[in-house]
């Protein structure tokens, strides 16, 4: 007796084994978490050190290069990246996907800690943070008032508002950005000081040695304990003010004597404006493992709050929502999910021509579904994007299971048998072909779950979850849908449309049964045909476009600038004042930040956020290019406006990111980066290009007479620290002011230091104890410096970066091209960002579809206990690729991310037409059959339930592929994939498995004949 009989015959047990996946779904549906990804880890760690003064080759040669060589002996770095600026040290060491970071930091902090003591005694102790690798925050939350000035506002800001951000749940860092914290600034003068006889370094050691901080201990007597305080620190800027610094006879010199004593800013160089109008953001980031949609619900949840609590005349609103995006794109997801479950039905119901008949399978689609969450939540997965479609594309693969039973269970109907033996007939005879198509379905998904890098990690869910829901259609193809066919399916056709369907069917069966005779008559033509094809396949995969994942739109455009290498922040608020006004009349237009001296004093990130979706007719590439070409005029300014990349754990950056590096000097370097770039930009292939080593920056260098130094009983030490405590804006200490502290910082004032001849005019002290001008042993020369040194893998890197119109596989194939004609001895290339992830994933998806192919073919083989008949199913295949190739060949999609898992999943696919004309060949031939007649018949039977799933498939997934709105570019793609390969390939597979049958099928007449032979043959007698 047949599994199916048990269920046919126990309609309770069917419909308890359906209600069990039924509310075990319903129950992980409320359960699963929701993300917008995979859980995946995708993090950096940077070490930040600051060397006050210091040019950017001491910071390279003294900061960077012990310290990077220390972090690189970390385990789980992927890549490591530093630059090298004016006073400040950064490196970046780029996890591994998915490594721990959290073991990460305590490695890199303990290697970091090794090297402390081969630091400059002046320099910083280095700061060491960990965050994910993304371009934008989670969250951008802005502050502005016409009452508090930035310097207020950033410390109220600080006192009350980054306390409440930083302990919510999940937030990584609450960092504000154009915020100006308060710092005691002591601005000196110097004729000022060279009329009372001091020296910049004479006060830099008075604040020192007269602001201090004593902690004096306690009284201990018999029976009681007393704490002591000193007054030996200062606590307001009055008492600065009157700090004695000098006697003079009776007459007492004070700072502000000498000095401006303010309450002002640790910078000077930054600004923050949104719409024009100035103002503060906190920008809020998600700590690695965090999920971006609870943070920021969390996050949202105390901006009321927050508002309450702000002072008169202040406001703030989040400008930017990352999980509005993310929220969107679900929603997305979902709409096109129930528009494909409707779609599928409609289809069932115009094949089978009943409702009686379309119920069937219109219950098992939903409940397969459903029971696929049951198993995400057994397996750990979430709710996201790449599991929701995985279920999209399910829809049209779990409604062919019940879509085969229905129609042959009909089909006996119509020859006379009784529903019940229609029932147990039809169920019995699909079994096996159900169980060979449920396994074939999830095992191409093998490869995917064991493959590598991001796109394993990614589509694991998306491939498992699809294989689940596979599993629960096979149960309820095999244990609800006999037993409601046995129960609602009657013997003749009960309707106008039945009869027309069945009429139509038939006619079309009799014209496939014309056209499969002339082919099968022209065996060696139609093979020839599939072999062109394949061949056709290679080619158009070796020319077709590739990149890692179609650009996205998110609704958030980034634009980072770049000034001259000696811009101001005065001539940083004019291009910023110049971006503004080129973006006021974009239609889409919602929001403009502009947070200048973000990455650096002449630098600034200018994010631009769209209308929602359903408010605007442009996608987010139409006005990121718009924007490009209006910024391309902003004269002395560079402009490059980007997409937030579309995959997680790229780090951000220009899309692409090509990088030279070598052991030379920097000067040979810039030689052969410049002579690159030059031959990159008549590619004609970027609308924006960069190279971030240039020798642009002038530095005077101040050249110091060592023998006069040491005829004046000075050192060089005595030298560069008088100067160094007048001009490197560097801070003495800090003092307290309610309940917080501030740095004091002693620098000459901005008019004493317009140029470097003034230096000549500052005083040094003499170990005599009079002081003589610095120009007594100082004098200048010019030269041309980079404005930073970048490291790659701690070699001297140029990275050539920019933005193209073209797919981004294609560029870095142009670039490598170059970069062999090029490039002398001694460099190297290497890739950053989106760059390096392309790179990495681009040769996964050729071994991971072979070995695909490759298990489907040893299960087939398992199953049909033969290699041949394997072959004859797989021909299919190559089918079902050319007519999604042909598409992505002629520029309707690219070769990415989810085009090539599309093709994967084609490859399951387009197999269980195969399965079900073999299989049902085989028994024809046992049943008598020649292998002409048995695959003439079996073509012609399975005619129509193919046909109905492909029809269900394809127009399931057309929803993907016309739908818009967020995070509509990998639905449209997956989309187009499925539909495309499925059509053309089940026209040519209709002919080409047929013609393979007859060419290499098995002859099971004869070898049924042997079998029969065998058994009927005298036994030997026993004894």
């Amino acid at each position: 007796m047949n599994i199916t009989d048990i269920f046919i015959r126990r309609p309770v047990l069917a419909t308890v084994v359906s209600l069990m996946i039924l509310v075990l779904g319903l129950r992980a549906v409320f359960d699963l978490p929701v993300r917008q990804f995979p859980k995946l880890e995708s993090a950096n760690i940077t070490v930040t050190t600051a060397y006050f003064g210091a040019n950017p080759d001491v910071i390279a040669g003294f900061i960077t290069t012990p310290i990077e060589a220390a972090v690189a002996q970390a385990q789980g770095i992927d890549y490591l990246t530093s630059t090298s600026v004016n006073g400040l040290s950064t490196i970046t060491a780029n996890l591994r996907l998915n490594y721990d970071s959290n073991r990460a930091l305590t490695e890199i902090t303990t290697k970091v800690n090794s090297v402390l003591n081969q630091l400059p005694p002046e320099a910083q102790r280095p700061q060491i943070d960990v965050a994910q690798t993304e371009a934008a925050a989670a969250m951008f939350i802005n502050f502005n008032s016409n009452v508090l000035s930035t310097t207020q506002m950033t410390d109220y800001i600080v006192r009350v508002v980054q306390p409440k951000l930083q302990t919510v749940a999940g937030v990584q860092s609450a960092t504000i950005s154009a915020g100006r914290p308060f710092a005691l600034r002591v601005w000196l003068d110097a004729r000022k000081l060279a009329a009372y006889d001091l020296t910049g370094e004479d006060i830099f050691t008075i604040l020192n040695k007269n602001h201090y901080l004593a902690a004096i201990g306690s009284t201990m007597g018999q029976m009681t304990e007393i704490t002591l305080s000193s007054t030996s620190d200062l606590h307001s800027v009055e008492e600065f003010r009157q700090l004695v610094i000098k006697q003079k006879g009776d007459a007492l010199v004070r700072l502000q004597d000498v000095a401006n004593v303010v309450l002002g800013s640790e910078n000077y160089d930054s600004s923050g404006r949104i719409n024009g109008t100035r103002s503060l953001a906190i920008q809020v980031k998600t700590a690695p493992e965090a999920n971006l949609l609870d943070v920021n619900a969390r996050v949202r949840a105390l901006i009321p709050e927050i508002k309450a609590q702000l002072p008169a005349g202040v406001d703030t609103y989040v400008v930017y929502d990352a999980s509005v995006y993310v929220s969107t794109s679900i929603h997305e997801v979902i709409k096109t999910l129930l528009e494909a479950l409707v779609i599928v039905t409609v289809v069932v119901f115009l094949f089978l021509g009943t409702v009686r008949t379309s119920i069937v399978p219109a219950i098992a689609v939903p409940l397969s579904l459903i029971g696929a969450f049951m198993l995400m939540m057994v397996l750990g997965y979430s709710i996201n994007m790449l599991t929701l479609l995985a279920l999209v594309l399910g829809i049209g693969l779990v409604v062919d299971d019940a879509i085969i039973i229905v129609e042959n269970v009909d089909r006996h109907l119509k020859e006379g048998m009784t529903p019940m033996q229609a029932a147990l007939a039809g169920a019995s005879e699909l079994t096996g072909p159900i169980i060979a198509i449920s396994v074939v379905l999830i095992a191409v998904y093998i490869p995917i779950g064991f493959q590598g890098g991001l796109t394993g990690k990614l589509f694991t869910e998306f491939a498992f979850t699809l294989a689940g829901a596979v599993a629960v259609s096979a149960v309820v193809a095999l244990t609800l849908s006999p037993m409601m066919c046995s129960r609602l399916l009657k013997g003749h056709a009960d309707s106008k449309l039945a009869r027309m369907v069945d009429r139509n069917l038939e006619i079309t069966r009799r014209i496939y049964d014309y056209l499969l005779g002339h082919a099968l008559d022209a065996t060696k033509v139609v093979i020839a045909f599939g072999v062109v094809i394949v061949v056709l396949i290679a080619v158009m995969g070796k020319l077709s476009q590739s990149e890692l994942a179609p650009a996205e739109d998110q609704g958030f455009i980034i634009n980072m600038v770049t000034g001259p290498a000696t811009a101001t922040l005065q001539q940083m608020e004019m291009y910023a004042q110049q971006i503004t006004e080129a973006t006021r009349d974009i239609p889409e237009r919602q929001t403009q930040l502009m947070l200048i001296g973000f990455g650096g004093k002449n630098n600034a990130f200018a994010p631009f956020i769209t209308k929602p979706w359903g408010e605007r007719k442009r996608s987010s590439n139409e006005i990121q290019a718009d924007m490009q070409q209006r910024f391309n005029s902003i004269a002395g300014a560079r402009v490059a406006s980007i997409s937030p990349p579309s995959l997680p754990g790229s780090g951000g950056g220009l899309p692409v990111q090509f990088v030279i590096k070598t052991t030379e000097p920097l000067q040979n370097l810039d030689e052969v980066a410049r002579q690159f770039e030059q031959k990159v930009q008549e590619t004609g292939m970027f609308f924006y290009l960069d190279n971030d080593l240039k020798f642009d920056k002038p530095q005077t260098n101040v050249v110091i007479d060592r023998d006069k130094v040491a005829a004046m009983g000075l050192t060089m030490r005595d030298v560069g620290t008088a100067l160094t405590t007048v001009l490197g804006g560097g801070y003495v200490n800090y003092f307290s002011m309610q309940g917080r502290s501030y740095k004091v910082m002693p620098q000459i004032q901005q008019t004493d230091r317009l140029n470097p001849e003034q230096l000549n005019d500052y005083y040094i002290r003499l170990p005599s104890g009079s002081s003589v001008p610095a120009s007594t042993f100082i004098s200048f020369n010019t030269e041309t410096i980079p404005e930073t040194v970048h490291h790659f893998q701690q070699l001297n890197a140029a990275t050539i970066s920019g933005i193209t119109g073209a797919p981004i596989g294609d560029v870095l194939n142009k670039l490598q091209q170059i970069a062999k004609e090029t490039l002398p001895d001694g460099y190297d290339i290497d890739y950053g960002g989106l760059s390096r992830q392309s790179i990495q994933e681009s040769n996964t998806f050729a071994i991971t579809v072979s070995f695909a192919i490759l298990i489907i073919f040893l299960v087939l083989a398992a199953q049909f206990e033969s290699f041949r008949d394997p072959l004859i199913i797989m021909a299919a295949v190559p089918m079902a690729i050319f007519g999604a190739m042909v598409f992505i060949f002629l520029g309707a999609a690219t070769l990415n991310i989810y085009t090539e898992v599309g093709l994967i999943t084609l490859v399951g696919l387009i197999a269980k037409h195969g399965i079900l004309i073999v299989q049902y060949a085989n028994d024809e031939q046992r049943r008598g059959l020649n292998k002409r007649q048995a695959i003439e018949s079996a073509a012609g039977t399975r005619l129509r339930p193919i046909l109905m799933t492909s029809a269900a498939m394809v127009l399931g997934a057309l929803p993907l592929t016309f739908s818009g709105g967020a995070g509509a570019a990998a639905r449209n793609n997956m989309g187009l994939v499925i539909t495309t390969g499925i059509s053309i390939g089940t026209l040519f597979t209709l002919f080409i498995v047929p013609a393979m049958y007859l060419l290499l099928a098995a002859d099971h007449r004869k070898k049924t004949e042997q079998d029969t032979a065998v058994e009927n043959s005298p036994q030997p007698l026993q004894h």
